[in-house]
């Protein structure tokens, strides 16, 4: 490189002007026009248990409350307070069409009275706007091989204090509230917080209800071994025609059968490094197994590897449905669920959702339902509308890129003009996306 590069600030006049006609959230109303598009807000009235309200005629609307924690939730607000902020924004409420939020308290106290009932009807409302996105949404940007591919996880939320109802005990010692989730394509499509059981107790009803954004033939399942007894085993192979599952517990039985199969059994030694950096020869085969609750045995992987300095064979086992000879490919395919992994650590993070803000179990349910619903917008934002080059980005990039965009509201003849200041490369897109998802907002020539 010939040219030379360096830091040289610039000199120049700063001026603060105080101003309630601008706001730098503009891209807002990107959510706002998926929201729209999809009738949230007709959504959210025809459920009563979201309005508790005894007086109709007084206080917030249910959905104003909805949208209030999806837009703080996006902006990448991480309490409830956040909700309260955003009324202070003006320019942000005149055009998205909001005189004003709710404070704190009516948040919580609005949270503590849907409890469990308004957290169940979030998720329906999640489970239907998930089947709305698949439907538009190009097949290619969320099958793989053709399959919409599904992660059933348990995430432990640690909290401090013990003030939080459904808190428990968790394997590292700490105080946690468990959340069962399961994911569809690039969705979050449903999670029982504070659940009962083991950490896979909620596993076959998720499945039921949601079983129908994918098609069994079309489906593939991948999950860790808390979901690698009998039972959940057949409720897995119920739902869907490929699945992997890890296998890690009472291994003693397939090992033993795995230590009796000759040289000849196994697969051509291959070469794979370790979690150190060691060398490792590996090779796979077949087995069968009928863990503890099944009434039948099932098909599993066995990868069996050692290094160098080893003199006995170490062996891992996934069960699955067998559809080829190849157990190779298992293990291969069932790696893949580390980037639902990642996309899981990516939901706590941007969003910040390690923090629960009640300590009432039911109020927390629908916090994380509409959490959910907050995630899943963005996804199908960038899903169904954003351009190939804007796919692989993650939560906060897409808050810091598109939701970020300063706008400055001004009134003429009673009529509202929000200035957009996009940038360049992105003109074309929003009034592209605008002129489709919300026609009665009048798009200018550029000037």
């Amino acid at each position: 490189m010939s040219t030379h590069y360096r830091l040289k600030p610039s000199r120049f006049t700063l001026q603060f002007k105080p101003s309630d006609k601008a706001t730098v959230h503009g891209g807002q109303l990107a959510i706002a026009a998926v929201m729209e598009r999809f009738g949230l807000k007709k959504r959210v009235r025809a459920l009563k248990c979201l309005d508790p309200r005894t007086d109709k005629h007084k206080g917030y609307d249910a959905e104003v409350y909805v949208v209030g924690i999806i837009f703080a939730l996006t902006n990448g607000g991480c309490t409830l307070a956040e909700v309260e902020k955003l009324s202070e924004d003006e320019a942000l409420k005149a055009f998205l069409g909001i005189k004003r939020f709710p404070d704190e308290s009516s948040v919580g106290e609005w949270l503590r009275n849907v409890g469990d009932k308004g957290a169940e009807a979030i998720r329906q409302i999640v489970r239907d706007f998930i089947g709305w996105s698949l439907e538009q949404a190009k097949p290619g940007r969320y099958k793989q091989a053709g399959k919409v591919e599904c992660f059933f996880d348990d995430t432990q939320i640690e909290v401090s204090g013990h003030r939080f109802e459904g808190a428990k005990i968790n394997y590292d010692g700490n105080l946690a509230l468990g959340w069962q989730t399961l994911w569809v394509g690039p969705f979050l499509a449903d999670g029982i917080l504070g659940a009962e059981g083991d950490v896979s107790s909620q596993l076959p009803e998720l499945l039921k209800l949601n079983a129908g954004l994918w098609k069994k033939e079309e489906g593939y399942l991948y999950a860790d071994s808390a979901s690698s007894s009998g039972n959940y085993l057949e409720a897995i192979d119920e739902h869907f025609g490929q699945w992997t599952v890890s296998y890690n517990k009472w291994t003693d039985v397939l090992e033993r059968q795995a230590g009796a199969y000759p040289s000849a059994y196994w697969s051509k030694s291959i070469d794979r490094r370790g979690r150190k950096g060691e060398t490792l020869k590996e090779q796979y085969a077949w087995t069968r197994h009928a863990p503890e609750g099944s009434s039948h045995p099932w098909d599993f992987a066995v990868a069996r590897y050692r290094s160098c300095e080893d003199l006995f064979w170490r062996y891992s086992f996934i069960a699955t449905k067998k559809v080829s000879d190849n157990a190779q490919t298992i293990f291969e395919t069932h790696r893949l669920k580390g980037d639902f992994e990642r996309c899981f650590s990516e939901l706590l993070t941007d969003m910040d959702l390690h923090h629960p803000p009640c300590s009432a179990l039911g109020a927390n349910r629908a916090y994380y339902a509409l959490a959910t619903l907050a995630y899943d917008i963005l996804q199908a934002l960038k899903l169904i509308w954003l351009p190939e080059s804007e796919q692989s980005h993650r939560v906060r990039t897409l808050v810091h890129r598109l939701l970020l965009i300063p706008v400055e509201i001004k009134r003429h003849a009673r009529q509202i003009l929000a200035c957009f200041y996009a940038p360049a490369h992105m003109v074309t897109w929003w009034r592209h996306f605008i002129s489709m998802l919300l026609p009665r907002c009048a798009v200018l020539a550029s000037g």
